[in-house]
């Protein structure tokens, strides 16, 4: 069991190294915020696997908080990117020169 763990932590361990890579070299705010929500995401499956091997329960509940977060993160990133605008109701479509300022 102790093998298909260090294979699934090497696999999570790549998965931090591509979102690293698109969070540095990621042109645009969007690609930023996805590179967060896999680090996330990652975080999530290093917490669930670390309770699994150390059979801590307790870590399972740090994780589902952790991922609920990140979709409300998401979700608030969305709706400020692509959501509607408060003053007019039009959609609040990002060009190349305002896509910089969601942050």
């Amino acid at each position: 069991m102790i093998s298909l763990e260090l294979v699934i932590a090497l696999f999570l361990l790549l998965n931090l190294a591509a979102a690293l890579e698109r969070a540095t070299c990621g042109p645009t705010a969007a690609d930023r915020m996805l590179a967060a929500l896999l680090f996330s995401t990652t975080g999530v499956g290093i917490l669930v696997l670390i309770a699994f091997a150390s059979d801590a329960r307790a870590l399972i509940d740090v994780a589902l908080t952790l991922a609920l977060l990140a979709a409300i993160t998401g979700i608030a990133f969305a709706q400020r990117a692509w959501g509607t605008d408060d003053h007019d109701g039009e959609p609040a479509n990002l060009t190349p020169e305002n896509q910089d300022d969601v942050r």
